[in-house]
């Protein structure tokens, strides 16, 4: 390997590392949309959050729950979101149910 290899090489290692740093300090924020007309809990797993009727929630630094997310409504009916949920995604709470989109 020549000197120009090695550096292109360290650079590109320099790099990685720079970048997967960065990915554990920026954790993301995760996001939930209440498009329903009832307050409503979310768990999270090491969390819960009240969302207001026709409102959101984004909890900032948050990342990734850790497992499933719980969605309550007054009702005391219960949907599960397969998670973990992760910042690329958000929660969208309708009239009973609750899904997934892109963030």
């Amino acid at each position: 390997m020549n000197g120009g290899s090695r550096l292109a090489l360290g650079s590109l290692v320099g790099a990685l590392v720079v970048m997967s740093l960065t990915a554990c300090g920026n954790k993301g924020d995760l996001t939930i949309d209440n498009s329903s007309s009832s307050e409503l809990r979310v768990l999270t797993g090491d969390d819960e959050f009240a969302v207001a009727s026709y409102g959101g929630v984004k909890i900032i630094h948050y990342g990734c729950t850790p497992g499933d997310v719980t969605v309550k409504f007054p009702s005391g009916q219960e949907v599960l979101v397969h998670g973990p949920v992760c910042p690329d995604q958000r929660i969208l709470v309708g009239e009973g149910t609750a899904n997934l989109a892109p963030a």
